[in-house]
């Protein structure tokens, strides 16, 4: 058993690295884009919190605190939300400037509450992140820098406006400047973290978006070249009675009227033209029932080599093994052809073929219950820095070629997409030194593809 043919022996267990699956459902919304509806509801529990918060405080625990400022300040988000109610429609999407502008008064008005009721002594001074976490989350980076800065302002301006904080009796509690100053810092160092943590988390999310989009519209049109043959044999069987009835038509004709008749032409033409139809169509169906045969359904072998095909004499020796792995028969599966498996092999295969020395090798096995594909180069592998990224859209390593890595942009994540639909999974790994190279693994349950109706 060669090298290249015990590295397809080794399953998923045996990866160094396996790659999550991840569903095409996985991203729910774009950066930036963010429903009115939205800040009108979180604004509306902001209201209800703060009020019961206050009215709790100040009947319930019986501090003394500025009732009559502090609702007027709750009402004042209230009547915004009235507003924005009446004034435009809860379903449009906010723009930037806009969301940016309510969230920086959401920042205002809770600033201004936690002023009137003790400023950086206030331990809900923490509160300040929540509008700044929804504006790295909601509107561009730099804008929501801008609202961080505004709460960050706000707060070092506390100390030389805020009243004093509430107490039992009218007391007047003042806390140490020094404690007041560590209030600052802890929000300011929450606003950095919370801040930068949700915009990693957007602008993947994003990303992510703009990966599925395009693995759909791959899949599309992989899937519209498959409907063509189908289309085609529809067209055939709907167009074959109608022609075989002008055909009978215009041969009844010819029979019966005068060599001398002037109409002798026409009809003669009407039943050429429609001999022409007629085997025009018989032309198109002969074709597709030779492509159903074909690649209808087809052995596993002859999948790989139809996804290699394209890449071969490139400058590079690509071979194509099929061979049963332990417990499989000798001979090799029938499979549906599949458009997103062709694409995805086609996909490994030529990221292979662009890295490798001289030698890229697709090996196809299987047992009784799995498949596996395992596509084998000998370039440089993937680098250290890339194997825990690969699967992620837009990781891509071709202009460090020559550093040790592969290129995993893209392409990497539409096959990975696409091999995860029809039941299958991916592993990555590079070869066991002294050998050079990278390898990917494609299984598959046997049932998966052999039941699939995919094409």
């Amino acid at each position: 058993m060669d090298d290249i043919t015990r590295d397809s022996r080794y399953g998923l267990d045996d990866a160094v690295f396996t790659l999550a699956p991840e569903g095409l459902g996985s991203a729910q919304s774009a950066l930036g884009r963010t429903r009115l509806r939205t800040f009108i509801t979180l604004r509306w529990l902001a209201v209800a919190g703060q009020t019961m918060a206050v009215l709790f405080v100040a009947f319930v625990l019986g501090f003394e605190l500025p009732l009559a400022l502090c609702l007027a300040i709750i009402a004042a988000s209230a009547w915004l939300n009235v507003f924005l109610a009446f004034a435009f429609q809860s379903q449009r999407l906010t723009r930037g400037w806009e969301a940016s502008l309510q969230l920086a008064f959401d920042t205002l008005q809770l600033a201004a509450l936690i002023t009137a009721t003790g400023g950086l002594s206030n331990p809900f001074l923490l509160l300040l992140l929540a509008p700044v976490t929804v504006a790295a989350l909601s509107v561009s980076q730099m804008r929501a820098t801008l609202v961080a800065v505004l709460a960050l302002l706000l707060a070092a301006l506390m100390p030389f406006v805020a009243l004093p904080l509430p107490w039992l009796n009218g007391e007047v509690i003042s806390l140490p400047p020094l404690f007041q100053w560590g209030q600052f810092t802890a929000l300011a160092v929450g606003l950095v973290f919370f801040s930068l943590s949700a915009v990693r988390v957007s602008q993947d999310e994003a990303r992510l978006v703009r990966a599925l989009d395009a693995a759909s519209v791959v899949m599309a049109r992989e899937q519209k070249l498959s409907a063509l043959g189908a289309m085609s044999a529809m067209t055939t069987h709907e167009l074959g009675t109608p022609l075989a009835t002008i055909h009978l038509v215009s041969k009844e004709l010819l029979a019966e009227l005068d060599p001398d008749d002037p109409n002798m032409e026409d009809v003669r033409l009407i039943a050429e033209q429609a001999d022409r139809c007629r085997s025009i169509l018989a032309t198109i169906r002969e074709a597709r029932e030779a492509t159903d045969i074909v690649h209808a359904l087809m052995p596993l072998d002859a999948l790989v080599e139809e996804a290699a095909a394209p890449f071969k004499g490139l400058g590079v020796d690509l071979v194509v093994r099929a061979g049963p792995g332990d417990r499989g028969e000798a001979k090799a599966p029938i499979l549906n052809r599949s458009p997103e498996i062709l694409h995805a092999l086609g996909a490994f295969i030529e990221n292979a073929v662009s890295f490798a020395d001289t030698r890229v090798t697709a090996v196809a096995s299987w047992t009784d219950d799995q498949v596996l594909i395992t596509i084998t180069d000998d370039g440089p592998g993937f680098a250290a820095e890339v194997m825990p990224k690969l699967g992620e859209p837009y990781v891509s390593q071709r202009s460090e070629a020559q550093l040790g890595g592969g290129d995993m942009g893209l392409g990497f994540f539409i096959a990975k997409t696409l091999i995860e639909r029809t039941g299958g999974r991916i592993a990555t790994r590079n070869r066991t030194p002294p050998k050079r190279g990278a390898v990917v693994q494609a299984l598959w349950p046997r049932a998966a593809l052999e039941a699939s109706k995919l094409a």
